[in-house]
């Protein structure tokens, strides 16, 4: 090992109990959101060569988006609802496209 990697400082581990529970829903959303993409084979999942349609699972991701939204919504301001709910459109609309 180099002086340079002895001496190199590690980067703090993300504390997700830091956050508030907004954030942490906000999080949640914006990961299953890009799987629902992947899943219904819209987007290609890194690592992926090509994209990969499972149905089943990209309606359990909106679903779960669908209720973590309504929990949120009241805890944002309604800009952020309104981007929300349009996002949560545009998901269930290329669903039904794609199913």
């Amino acid at each position: 090992m180099s002086e340079k990697d002895q001496g190199a400082e590690q980067p703090e581990a993300f504390d997700l109990t830091a956050l508030e529970i907004d954030q942490i829903l906000g999080l949640f959303i914006g990961i299953l959101s890009a799987k629902a993409w992947q899943y219904m084979g819209l987007q290609v999942a890194p690592g992926r060569k090509a994209a990969e349609k499972d149905m089943a699972r990209a309606a359990v991701a909106i679903d779960c988006i669908s209720y973590m939204a309504d929990k949120l919504v009241p805890l944002i301001p309604e800009s952020e609802a309104g981007r929300l709910r349009a996002m949560i459109t545009d998901l269930k609309i290329n669903y039904a496209r794609n199913a």
